[in-house]
Parts: C-alpha cells; sequence; structure tokens
C-alpha cells in the first residue's frame, strides 16, 4: 500500500507540476566551486614515559566540489564530488611502538544530474551516482574502488529555495536502479577438506523510488558553509529476491552533512557526520563523524549573490 502511494504522488507531481509554467533559463557559462584541505592531530611518548598513555595520529583530507552549466535554456548539467580519505596510527602503551595504520575515513561519491528546464513547476531530469571507497582492505589482497553502487534514476526536480550560493534548496523524486557490485574472496573446498580461495564478483540489481533533498548554505569561498544530502530509497524489485529474507523491502537512508568554518584564509574547521540505515547491514543506524583542524583551499570563478 505505501508503494502505490509513493508511485501515485510521483505521478500526481509531474502532471500537476507541469501545468505551471516560469521563464526558461538562459545558457551560460561553467561554474566551478571546490574546497580542498587537510587536517592532522598528534601525539606521542618517549619510551620511559609512564602513566599508560600512548600516543596517536590522525589525519585526513578532503575534496569537496562542483561544475554546473546552462548548457542551453533547455538543458542544465550538474555535477557533484566528494572525496575523503584519513588514517590513524596508534602507539601501543607498553612498548611505545607504533601499529600500522588504520582507515579513519574513506568516501567516494559522485553525482550527475541533467535536468530539462522548461520552465515548468518542476523540471523533469536523468540521474547518476556513483558510490565508493579508495581502498579495500577486508580481503586476503587489496582492492580498489570496491564495493561499488551504482544508482541511475530517472523523475522530477524543483528547487524549494534558490538564492544562489547563498540559501539552496532542491527536492527531487524518481524511480530507476542501483547495482550492487563486490569484488571477493570465495572459499572453495576441495574433496580433501582443503580450502582454497578464488576471487569472484557479485552484482546485485534493485528497483525502485529514490527521492533526494539537497540543503546548500554559503559557498566554498564563504566564511560559513552547510552542505547537506538527504537520500531515500525504497526498493520494489531485487534481483537475488528468492535468496534473501525481506530486509531488502526496507527503505535505505544516507543522510550526508558538512559543516565548515573558514578560521582565516587558509585554516579551515570542519565537522561532517553520516547517518546510514539499511536493514541489510544492520537492524540500527550507523553513525560516522569526524571533526577537523587543518589547512584548506577553496575556489569558486563567480560571484556570490547577497
Amino acid at each position: 500500500m505505501n508503494k502505490l502511494i509513493i508511485t501515485g504522488i510521483l505521478a500526481l507531481f509531474f502532471v500537476t507540476g507541469s501545468l505551471f509554467a516560469a521563464e526558461q533559463p538562459e545558457a551560460g557559462p561553467w561554474k566551478v566551486e571546490f574546497s580542498t584541505g587537510f587536517g592532522i592531530t598528534q601525539a606521542n611518548y618517549s619510551d620511559n614515559w609512564t602513566g599508560g598513555e600512548a600516543g596517536s595520529i590522525n589525519w585526513v583530507a578532503f575534496f569537496n566540489g562542483m561544475a554546473k552549466r546552462q548548457l542551453s535554456r533547455s538543458w542544465h548539467w550538474q555535477n557533484d564530488l566528494k572525496l575523503a580519505f584519513g588514517q590513524q596510527h596508534t602507539q601501543n602503551k607498553d612498548t611505545k611502538d607504533w601499529t600500522s595504520p588504520e582507515k579513519s575515513e574513506d568516501k567516494v561519491r559522485y553525482d550527475g544530474i541533467l535536468k530539462w528546464t522548461k520552465g515548468w513547476f518542476v523540471d523533469p531530469y536523468a540521474a547518476l551516482t556513483v558510490e565508493s571507497q579508495f581502498y579495500d582492505g577486508t580481503g586476503m589482497k587489496d582492492r580498489y574502488l570496491n564495493p561499488l553502487v551504482l544508482t541511475e534514476t530517472a523523475g522530477i526536480a524543483r528547487k524549494l529555495i534558490d538564492v544562489e550560493n547563498v540559501r539552496v534548496v532542491t527536492t527531487r523524486l524518481g524511480a530507476g536502479f542501483r547495482q550492487h557490485i563486490n569484488t571477493y574472496d570465495a572459499a572453495v573446498y576441495a574433496a580433501d577438506s582443503s580450502v582454497s580461495f578464488v576471487e569472484e564478483t557479485e552484482t546485485i540489481t534493485d528497483g525502485g523510488l529514490e527521492w533526494v533533498t539537497d540543503v546548500l548554505l554559503g559557498s566554498a569561498e564563504s566564511k560559513y558553509s552547510f552542505n547537506s544530502k538527504l537520500t531515500l530509497f525504497q526498493a520494489l524489485m531485487n534481483s537475488k529476491s528468492d535468496e534473501l529474507n525481506d530486509d531488502w523491502k526496507e527503505v535505505d537512508i544516507n543522510w550526508d552533512n558538512i559543516f565548515r568554518v573558514k578560521v582565516s584564509s587558509i585554516i579551515n574547521v570542519g565537522l561532517t557526520w553520516q547517518l546510514l540505515y539499511d536493514k541489510e547491514i544492520d537492524d540500527g543506524g550507523r553513525l560516522k563523524q569526524t571533526l577537523s583542524l587543518g589547512l584548506a583551499y577553496s575556489f569558486a570563478n563567480f560571484e556570490k549573490e547577497e
């Protein structure tokens, strides 16, 4: 019943939205902005230090960028890229030896959106999202950009608030497909009970409805900036449904937030937090939070509107 209601809302939104006309935008040049930086915290103790303390080094690097262009009066193309990677090094509190580094942050996400800007109340769109991580160390050998999640959707989008580079709130509702591509080490058992491992790649495809809301406050060159993306995906079908329980039917939630403050032209304070819910992985929500202070650089090739 819930799925029928969501489908009906999508259809009603498209039909009624196309009845309200507005002026079409004019074609323009590329607008590009990005912020990138590096933060680190460090503590070290000598071999004869007493008290049970242990040293640590934590570092994280990030890149958040956007490039968009009104290609013509009818077509608008936007590209968003978020990259982050960090490691944690800890010191043994007894021997004071340093252990091998462990990941503390790892994110790769690209969103590409092509909108049909006919001046209607809503804009039809097609979108591609790519999500992964730089490094996967869970297997017997190192792998990169694994696992990989591809999402292709089409639907309708609407700007709820539009003061460009100051306050922008957009929402889009569409239908499409996701591919979960995972390469892993599969165990092979021989007749003598010995075990060997071979590399296999599994692809699971599901289809359903996606609702994405973006909140952008400020810009890369503002003293304060806030970037929030809330993604809800309701699967309606799954290529492995015969082998899985009903957990795949639950709504998946991805709420990603970035808050940054410019202390000076090169010093940046950043707070990021991400809430994930996928019942196929865990019954509860998974929260990740990172606070960093470090060097940063921002760029925008356009002036901010007040």
